[in-house]
């Protein structure tokens, strides 16, 4: 499943640097996260680093995108590859 930032988002800035898959940008009004590029953390932690350092706890799964775990390690493996790709390897 992805996750979501929802509008009691305070921009505060912390979760941001703390995605791996950098699927984390700033919106027109608060942080957001793309769905194609969450993996709520699978291949990289244990537990989602945003949901973990969000003060107001603001960052619910997508209901819009559930995925189960399987998924996203597919997910997080097609994004390994497309870095990789990326960086000339």
């Amino acid at each position: 499943m992805a996750l979501i930032i929802t509008d009691e988002c305070i921009n505060c800035d912390v979760c941001e640097p703390e995605c791996p898959n950098e699927a984390i940008y700033l919106g027109l009004e608060i942080y957001e996260i793309d769905p194609h590029k969450c993996t709520e953390c699978v291949g990289h932690f244990d537990e989602p680093q945003c949901v973990q350092v969000c003060p107001v706890a603001c960052i619910p799964v997508n209901p819009q995108f559930v995925e189960d775990r399987e998924t996203l390690w597919q997910k997080y493996r097609r994004l390994q590859l497309e870095t990789n790709n990326s960086a000339g390897h």
